[in-house]
């Protein structure tokens, strides 16, 4: 699974994306496996609500399921302007 961090995620974990094999089934369960990778995973995770997320280029919440899907985006709230 292709796995895409966006804006300070991105700045905090080191690299904009990264190819990798999960037993995860949601991303809530994806979110926790990268957080007890490294501090720096920690960190970018710290507070979920502060963090949105696209299963296969649709927004999707934490509870989505991750069977059969190829790419997960995390990125911060967006804003108007």
């Amino acid at each position: 699974m292709n796995v895409l961090y966006f804006a300070w995620l991105r700045e905090r974990i080191g690299q904009p994306s990264e190819e990798i094999d999960t037993e995860a089934t949601t991303v809530r369960e994806l979110v926790d496996e990268l957080s007890a990778r490294e501090d720096r995973y920690a960190a970018a995770f710290s507070d979920p609500a502060a963090i949105r997320v696209a299963v296969d280029q649709k927004l999707s919440d934490f509870d989505a399921p991750l069977s059969g899907v190829q790419e997960v985006a995390f990125f911060p709230p967006m804003t108007g302007g």
